[in-house]
């Protein structure tokens, strides 16, 4: 996406701030936005939840649907993530197939809930080639910077909020959903920006425009379960390991957020 006169005013504007250890909306460099959860909003799904950082919006809805499992995972259920970036959310923003951010943004969300083992799939299995498949759908309301985040807190949330249908005779009864999907682990991200030589926690949609590059850590508290870098910047190790590290600490915030957004 390539930026306009107005864009590159706004970055360098945004550069200079950083530069001076500012920030436009007087967060220090490892504060997140206003973080709101809401589970359960929409009736019709077997789980969902929204989350809103700051200005960003994403909504996740949880389907589940009886289908064969996948031949190496006979045992197993299945998972799979969508993403779709409304253009309600950014004059950026168009409709027709997946753009390469909604793509990017699907797979980051899914790799860090597929490699937190976060679904118990093996609960998912419902007798001889049948089991559930979990669909997860997130949908961009607003941007204003790090989707990732908020996606990830979107999802997480939404499978904690997911009950599993009673099963008769090899059908779902989707007017009997009680049993609450097993969760074998709760896995959260951070998403960093490098703007010159400094590095700034959630950053907003002008930050991410004037960002050299971004990092996105998923962990479980524990251990790092994935990573993604965007843009073309490089990183020092020493930068690296302090967003480890923050991402750790960061960890139990969000937890806690998932965990009280549950009903």
């Amino acid at each position: 996406m390539t930026m306009d006169a107005m864009d590159t005013v706004k970055a360098s504007h945004i550069r200079t701030m950083i530069a001076g250890n500012a920030r436009e909306d007087g967060r220090g460099a490892y504060d997140f936005r206003d973080i709101k959860l809401t589970a359960g909003l929409l009736q019709n799904a077997e789980g969902s939840a929204q989350a809103q950082i700051g200005n960003t919006t994403v909504l996740a809805g949880v389907k589940l649907d009886i289908e064969e499992p996948m031949p190496d995972t006979p045992k197993q259920g299945n998972l799979i993530m969508s993403a779709e970036l409304l253009p309600l959310a950014s004059e950026a923003y168009e409709t027709g197939p997946p753009s390469p951010q909604a793509i990017e943004f699907g797979r980051v969300v899914d790799r860090g809930i597929r490699h937190g083992n976060c679904i118990d799939l093996e609960s998912l299995f419902i007798e001889d080639e049948k089991v559930w498949t979990v669909f997860i759908d997130l949908y961009v309301l607003n941007y204003d910077g790090n989707l990732f985040d908020a996606g990830t807190l979107a999802a997480m949330g939404a499978l904690m909020n997911t009950k599993v249908p009673k099963v008769e005779d090899g059908e779902a009864v989707r007017e009997d959903r009680t049993k609450k999907m097993k969760i074998n682990n709760i896995v959260t991200s951070t998403t960093f920006a490098k703007i010159k030589d400094k590095i700034i926690l959630d950053p907003n949609g002008d930050e991410e425009m004037a960002a050299d590059c971004r990092l996105t850590i998923a962990t479980d508290g524990e251990k790092v379960k994935s990573m993604q870098k965007g843009k073309s910047g490089g990183l020092f190790k020493s930068e690296i390991e302090e967003m480890l590290g923050t991402a750790f600490n960061k960890h139990k915030g969000l937890k806690d957020i998932l965990e009280s957004s549950q009903v």
